[in-house]
């Protein structure tokens, strides 16, 4: 919920402290670094600290962070607290993602859908929360995360067992340094996560390019995000019968011909909601998949949900070049480019592991 705040409160922003767009928009860039540098810094003392000690020190962190937002006197301390907020929602990224893959067996890929979902729950209340209150109340809602924050760093690992995994021997490298298949992940990750926030970012855009009125194209794209979700809890059953492997290959095939549809105009919202729909399993299915894989090297899983965040930050610029080059209309085709890429890396995953779709 604390990451999706920082978008509508960018009114508010600008308003307290003077700022421009692209100014007001470092708070979201601040914390995606600190969500970066915690994925990293957590899963290098991992092996030093217990699991309760992991999700505590995040969600005080994160506590930190968002009452720094709410309470910073000027600009340069809010976007230390942004950074700092972001540091614990790494290690919360990566902890809980870490739990949820090795601890439920073969129900931890239906685990970490339902997890998830739970992630997209919390995306679509915060901009509600800032819409109810008014963009320049912005600082309540941050200080309210920072309160539950709080409580779930006193309260809400009680219940997490406090062993520390035990260490496995290193995984068999390549001559680039990274197991292929570690490097096949990476990229599917970050792919995946590019075509994720680039339809997030350029659907309303490019619907209102093609005749669509401003609020249809709010409205279509808030059913992008709330397809989401609800696409993690319904493939929760699928999950139970069929292989990741299957699962993510008709993700990676459904996406891309959501987003060839996307080039009709008449079918252009339904075809973004789906897009919506197929993306939503990839992030926490493909996790228990890579565990799998790469057992010898189970947290492997930091670099792929490091991975996720540097694609998230890296691809709408990107994106904006490409389309300042070809126009809003090519917004469709440069995101089929980018999810045909993710289909040829997860069938490619599905050969590297040897394990025949079903």
């Amino acid at each position: 919920m604390l990451q999706a705040l920082y978008g509508p409160a960018v009114p508010g922003l600008r308003a307290e402290y003077g700022l421009s767009p692209s100014g007001a928009g470092l708070g979201l860039s601040l914390h995606f670094a600190g969500g970066v540098a915690g994925v990293l810094a957590f899963n290098a003392i991992h092996s030093r600290i217990s699991n309760r000690a992991l999700l505590a020190a995040s969600y005080g962190l994160m506590a930190a962070g968002g009452a720094g937002f709410a309470l910073a006197p000027n600009w340069p301390t809010a976007l230390a607290a942004a950074f700092l907020g972001g540091l614990g929602f790494g290690g919360i990224d990566y902890g809980l993602n870490q739990l949820f893959a090795v601890g439920f067996g073969n129900r931890s890929t239906a685990m970490l859908n339902v997890l998830n979902a739970h992630f997209g729950i919390g995306a679509v209340l915060g901009p509600a929360v800032v819409a109810w209150m008014g963009p320049g109340d912005y600082a309540y809602a941050f200080g309210g995360c920072a309160v539950l924050a709080g409580l779930l760093a006193l309260l809400g690992s009680s219940g997490v067992r406090t062993r520390v995994s035990d260490e496995t021997p290193p995984a068999t490298r390549s001559s680039l340094g990274l197991p292929r298949i570690l490097l096949g992940f990476l990229a599917l990750y970050i792919l995946n996560v590019a075509v994720e926030a680039g339809v997030g970012g350029w659907e309303p855009t490019h619907l209102e390019t093609v005749g669509y009125s401003a609020s249809v194209a709010a409205s279509a794209t808030s059913v992008y995000w709330l397809m989401m979700t609800a696409g993690r809890f319904l493939v929760v059953p699928v999950t139970l019968k069929y292989s990741p492997e299957r699962i993510l290959t008709v993700c990676a095939a459904g996406m891309t011909a959501c987003l060839l549809l996307a080039l009709v105009k008449g079918a252009a919202p339904v075809a973004y909601a789906g897009v919506g729909l197929f993306i939503a399993p990839v992030f926490p299915t493909g996790l228990p998949w890579l565990n799998r894989a790469l057992p010898q090297a189970e947290r492997a899983g930091a670099w792929v949900i490091a991975a996720s965040m540097t694609g998230g930050v890296a691809a709408p610029p990107l994106l904006g070049a490409g389309i300042e080059a070809s126009g809003i209309h090519a917004v469709p085709w440069l995101l089929t480019v980018l999810s045909g890429a993710s289909l040829l890396a997860t069938v490619g995953l599905v050969r590297l592991t040897r394990r025949p779709i079903e």
